[in-house]
């Protein structure tokens, strides 16, 4: 039996500020790298861009976890798409109960919203 608490666990795994939208944004198929940054920048009005840096990281360690996997094809110019594992996909309900509970919960909530947008 595994040591350690199982949501600390899972807290550090999808940790990130993207993580969890990118195993989201690649649940109907592989993406390249300048897809998934257009999806990350998708909805988020008035954000910042998206350094390569950072995605580069949470790729990096979504693909070390064995979340998703990196596929190089070799080719000038350079080709990669990501795709998700069976345990990516595992995942996709998971995140799908969040994204049911967020349109409950806070599409509804006016003052969540300002509560979130002072925070950020």
């Amino acid at each position: 039996m595994p040591k350690g608490c199982p949501v600390m666990a899972f807290q550090k795994m999808v940790s990130g500020k993207y993580k969890v939208r990118i195993i989201w944004d690649l649940k109907d198929g592989p993406l390249r790298y300048s897809e998934i940054r257009r999806g990350l920048l998708r909805g988020n009005e008035g954000s910042p861009e998206i350094a390569p840096r950072v995605l580069s990281r949470e790729l990096k360690a979504l693909a070390e976890i064995g979340m998703i996997e990196r596929k190089d094809f070799k080719q000038v110019p350079p080709k990669v798409e990501y795709r998700l594992t069976p345990t990516g996909r595992s995942f996709l309900p998971v995140i799908e109960t969040i994204q049911k509970w967020g349109l409950r919960h806070l599409a509804t909530d006016q003052a969540w919203r300002v509560r979130a947008t002072r925070a950020a």
